[in-house]
């Protein structure tokens, strides 16, 4: 039987446990020019030398203005690439393997002067009225997500992630409540699978692609989770190797669609398309309880455990419950006699 410690392998990733740092925006680029500092530094490592088996770095945008803020990461230059090289090989001294979320904010780039989308459906009144991208456009920016890929397999990353969750521009496209186009683009996976294929073309054969995926929404009028299979379907068949299942984030929570806010809210969604796709899968939801999370990979409902909020408070989660766990985990040689 697994456990939350046991190793878990998928094509050249290794990785030592199944505790995942999940992509958590730090806004905290102080340049504006999208590159990492010592605060993303000293953020990723930390996990690090806390035992987390795997690092995701957050949302790093493919273009300035595909950023939820100017204070964003992003990965559209050459020349940011020696810094995350910096963050990854520190994660890689301290044991951990690290991957990175490549994305773009759409419609909900909060800084963009006019954000763009696949169609010009507003957020909320609070959020600028986005542009609906041309063809011609839609298709350059799949050659931009191309090139984030291949910066970060240069920067040397452990693994990559496409952010298709959350209502940002992948969702967009995938979504009948976001996408009004009437070109090819009309054909809901069809941008997704092309940003699936062009990532895939950057990346060694034996590199492993997740892909971070809303399983339904929250909106009344959204797609519900038979149809967030049918998308996962399509990527799995594009290419991706695993899914980080989340949920939500193009809209208002309808009162018809409210899933709660529980621990472990989202584990159905992450368990319903492990089985239908036989895919390993990222579970994600208030998982900051060890018990919770050993139990999750026990029952065999995800393969993974992301703890987002509970890592943000304790930096060394993953050393804490082991030992809560009873389990045996490395621990940094300066800091044993802690234990």
């Amino acid at each position: 039987m697994n456990t939350l410690f046991n190793t878990f392998q998928i094509k050249n990733l290794e990785l030592k446990n199944r505790v995942v740092m999940p992509p958590m925006c730090q806004y905290s680029v102080t340049k504006e020019d999208g590159t990492p500092n010592d605060w993303h530094y000293t953020h990723y490592v930390s996990r690090a030398v806390g035992g987390t088996g795997l690092v995701i770095v957050e949302m790093t945008n493919i273009e300035p203005d595909g950023r939820i803020s100017n204070h964003c990461l992003g990965l559209w230059s050459d020349e940011q690439i020696p810094e995350y090289k910096r963050i990854v090989d520190a994660v890689h001294d301290n044991g951990s393997k690290i991957a990175i979320q490549i994305a773009h904010a759409g419609r909900k780039a909060e800084d963009a002067e006019t954000p763009v989308a696949p169609s010009a459906v507003r957020f909320s009144e609070k959020y600028k009225e986005p542009r609906a991208l041309t063809t011609k456009e839609v298709k350059e920016m799949v050659e931009k997500f191309r090139l984030a890929v291949r910066r970060a397999v240069k920067a040397g990353f452990d693994a990559i992630e496409l952010h298709g969750a959350h209502g940002y521009l992948i969702h967009q496209f995938h979504s009948n409540y976001t996408n009004k186009r009437e070109d090819e683009y009309a054909e809901l996976t069809r941008f997704g699978q092309e940003v699936v294929k062009a990532a895939k073309s950057e990346m060694p054969e034996d590199m492993p692609l997740i892909m971070r995926i809303s399983a339904t929404e929250f909106v009344e009028e959204g797609y519900v989770l038979e149809d967030g299979i049918d998308i996962a379907k399509a990527y799995k068949q594009a290419g991706v190797d695993m899914f980080h299942i989340s949920a939500g984030g193009e809209g208002a929570i309808s009162p018809n669609r409210n899933p709660g806010s529980h621990a472990g809210y989202m584990v159905p969604f992450a368990r319903a398309i492990r089985e239908a796709l036989q895919i390993p899968v990222i579970a994600v939801g208030h998982l900051e309880d060890a018990n919770l999370a050993n139990a999750i990979v026990g029952i065999q409902d995800a393969d993974l455990v992301a703890v987002g909020r509970g890592m943000l408070r304790d930096p060394y989660w993953a050393i804490h419950a082991a030992h809560e766990l009873g389990e045996t985990i490395d621990i940094p040689v300066a800091y044993q006699r802690g234990f």
